[in-house]
């Protein structure tokens, strides 16, 4: 039997939300000083394995942004791969940085859309490896589906 902390259960919604946006702070600081998608990553990947260690492994499947840690990492690659096609476009070699201005003067980068696909890449392979450990340790409920489901 599968117990859990029901002061860990009330704590986890604020904290997994903090988690995140911790997450992508780091994602966006990580352009002009160390951090980035991979740090990033690791630090969204520690919010699903709490949400799975207070509510379930289910649940935390469940709050992925893709609801699937390996769809999650395959968009990552493919997202990565895909930030180095404008500079082939152009002529350049591929991956070469290129920076743009959206309206608003907000500058945008091909680096961050490939940092942005690191991130989800590393979070879906360590939550999928983290949340399947973790569902070796839940029981089976009654109705055949894994324990660990929202309450």
């Amino acid at each position: 039997m599968n117990r859990r902390s029901p002061m860990l259960e009330v704590v986890a919604g604020p904290l997994y939300v903090l988690i995140v946006a911790a997450s992508l702070w780091v994602l966006l600081r990580g352009h002009n000083e160390p951090g980035g998608g991979f740090i990033g990553g690791l630090v969204a990947a520690s919010a699903s394995v709490l949400w799975a260690v207070a509510r379930g492994t289910v649940a935390a499947r469940r709050r992925l942004p893709l609801r699937s840690p390996q769809a999650l990492a395959a968009a990552g690659v493919a997202l990565a791969l895909l930030s180095g096609l404008p500079a082939g476009w152009l002529g350049l070699p591929y991956l070469t940085h290129l920076w743009a201005s959206l309206p608003g003067g907000v500058a945008v980068s091909t680096v961050l859309v490939f940092d942005l696909g690191v991130y989800l890449c590393v979070w879906g392979a360590l939550a999928g490896y983290a949340l399947a450990l973790l569902a070796l340790d839940e029981a089976p409920a009654a109705d055949g589906e894994p324990a660990g489901g929202d309450r």
